[in-house]
């Protein structure tokens, strides 16, 4: 391969090195650095809260992001701020065979990272940092997820810690893993140690210099305010000033036109594997100088933390979004299994009001009771007799009673089975229509529970009981029910229970005239004698308020099979205004620090 000169931009690097010593003398830190610790950690509390469970289009994103500012926190945020005056980390990153591994081996002048030959390269990441440094870096204060050691890998969660004198001390070098590797954990780790970085070097060639996945990670970095200097490496000798132009119009259009950029000729490598002086001399010196400069050292710190810090903003206000948008499709699906039994409630209210629980077997069952025929026609003369016979059939015919008993039972169970059926398809249906709604569903919901007809059954025993034992306690003090005893009572709250199949008032009107109006009255005329019409207006009532009472929290049941499906999200309704709150805690915090001076 051809050798070359090493052409470097004019006034291409922020970088001022102005010889300020290897260590900054300790101060204390100030108390908004504190400050801006306690909200960063509330921050990370936040984030770890959102679990953005149902399945929308943000849902993705937004725990992607939430993953990797969590990790940003965790590896380089907070142990940064923790030590402004700790080493440089200077992290080697870019696409596959852009010769990372080889740009690193020279700028430290001893192969300290092997270089793949095969692809992908699988090992893991290399960091090599001055012996005097080994400590910061072997702790695990940055990126204290990887375990480290001192020898080669392949573990994806370890960090080869290399110690040479050869790189100047307050300066590392990390070689990561390619960013566009086939292997999605490669890409994942590359990822995660780039928003590691204080300063991001980034190695292209003159083949691969267009390609979309490095400027996509590149224009991140500018959003996080990372420093970025850039190699463009293999680069053909007659080519050189043409590719290093139009790279140079590419960073310009992307605002990236102030990040320093190193050209490396086409070369051959030395019998080590390395570059030779004449390509990488001048980058050496410069990374050099930049281990020397603790005052350089420490501008670049500061700039890329306090742009990390204020690129948390419009990403936070994105989650928070996301988290709410999680909420209102929440409510959105509840809300539709919600219409659903309310529409099976008022079915139910509405057989009870339009007599259709009066007709067939319940109606027969209470005329076999009561009597019909001279009971009807002798009904409005004849109350006292009527009242005679009642209580004759109290006492004689207790077999009528109990059929008449389980036929209201069984009427009023196949209304609930009924409805509560047609409710548990509506609410499939409805919650299939939508994306969230559909990934919660399970085949048994769309059918009522199981146990709902040994349920429903229980119920409107318990309720006829219940009507029994009111009439018990309101006719404590009726001496005709209480000559009756047992049968009075049992007589009496079933013609209650047919008193609450009906309209308000017992007035028969449209369905309850075919129902068999006349056995309506007749249960009311009976329990007018006993006692008084106001006392039987107010039994009927209370009967019908209890019986939709029981409904209501049969079918809150049901519904809860839906809405327990959600329930995750409804415990997270204040997560975007955490999100927002932390994210301004965040904000005013490093506006009062002043990292890089302006404090904006």
């Amino acid at each position: 391969m051809a050798t070359g000169g090493l052409p470097e931009r004019t006034g291409a690097s922020p970088i001022r090195p102005e010889n300020h010593g290897n260590r900054p003398e300790p101060v204390e830190a100030p108390p908004a650095v504190g400050r801006l610790a306690t909200a960063l950690s509330r921050l990370r509390s936040a984030l770890g809260a959102v679990s953005y469970p149902l399945v929308l289009p943000s849902a993705d994103e937004a725990r992607r992001v939430g993953s990797a500012l969590t990790a940003q926190l965790e590896d380089y945020l907070l142990p940064r701020l923790a030590r402004l005056d700790a080493p440089l980390l200077v992290v080697v990153g870019g696409s596959t065979g852009a010769g990372k591994s080889t740009l690193v081996n020279s700028l430290v002048q001893a192969p300290v990272s092997t270089a793949g030959v095969l692809r992908p390269t699988t090992r893991s990441p290399v960091l090599v940092t001055h012996p005097d440094d080994v400590q910061w870096f072997g702790r695990g204060g940055l990126l204290p997820g990887l375990t480290r050691t001192g020898e080669s890998s392949t573990a994806a969660d370890v960090l080869q810690v290399v110690a040479t004198p050869t790189i100047g001390p307050g300066l590392a070098l990390l070689d990561a893993p390619d960013v566009d590797s086939v292997v999605d954990q490669n890409r994942k780790l590359a990822a995660q140690l780039l928003a590691a970085a204080d300063l991001w070097l980034f190695v292209t060639t003159a083949a691969r210099y267009a390609d979309a996945v490095p400027w996509e990670l590149l224009t991140t970095a500018k959003l996080r305010g990372t420093v970025i200097a850039l190699v463009l490496d293999r680069t053909p000798v007659d080519a050189v000033a043409e590719i290093a132009a139009h790279l140079g119009e590419m960073l310009t259009a992307k605002d990236l036109g102030n990040a320093p950029l190193f050209v490396l000729p086409e070369t051959e490598l030395d019998q080590r594997g390395l570059l030779p002086d004449s390509a990488i001399g001048p980058m050496r010196i410069w990374f050099a100088q930049l281990a020397g400069d603790a005052g350089a050292r420490n501008t670049v710190v500061r700039q890329t933390l306090d742009g990390a810090l204020n690129a948390l903003g419009p990403a936070l206000d994105g989650l928070a979004e996301a988290a709410d948008e999680q909420i209102r499709t929440a409510q959105g699906l509840d809300e539709r299994v919600e219409a659903a039994y309310r529409t099976a409630r008022t079915t139910v209210e509405e057989g009870l009001r339009d007599g259709r629980l009066l007709r067939g077997e319940v109606l027969a069952r209470w005329q076999e009771y009561v009597g019909t025929g001279d009971l009807i026609r002798n009904l409005e003369s004849r109350v006292g007799h009527l009242r005679d016979r009642f209580f004759a059939a109290l006492s004689g015919r207790a077999a009528p009673g109990q059929n008449l008993r389980v036929a209201l039972e069984s009427q009023l169970v196949t209304l609930l089975r009924g409805v509560a059926a047609d409710a548990a398809e509506q609410a499939y249906a409805a919650w299939q229509a939508h994306p969230a709604g559909a990934a919660l569903l399970e085949p048994d919901l769309q059918h009522a529970s199981a146990d709902l007809p040994q349920r429903a059954d229980r119920l409107v025993r318990d309720w006829q009981q219940w009507v029994l034992e009111l009439v018990r306690s309101e006719a404590s003090d009726k001496r005709a029910v209480a000559r009756g005893a047992a049968y009075a009572v049992n007589g009496a709250g079933l013609a209650v229970m047919i008193a609450v199949f009906t309209a308000t008032a017992f007035i028969p009107t449209g369905l309850e005239v075919a129902a068999g109006a006349g056995s309506a009255v007749a249960a009311q005329k009976v329990l007018e004698a006993v006692f008084g019409d106001q006392a039987i207006r107010t039994l009927a009532t209370k009967a019908r308020t209890e019986l939709l009472d029981r409904v209501e929290k049969l079918f809150a049941a049901e519904t809860a099979r839906f809405t327990e499906r959600t329930s995750p999200v409804r415990l997270e309704t204040s997560h975007g205004t955490l999100l927002r709150q932390a994210a301004a805690e965040v904000e005013n915090a490093r506006k009062e620090l002043a990292l890089t001076g302006s404090g904006s």
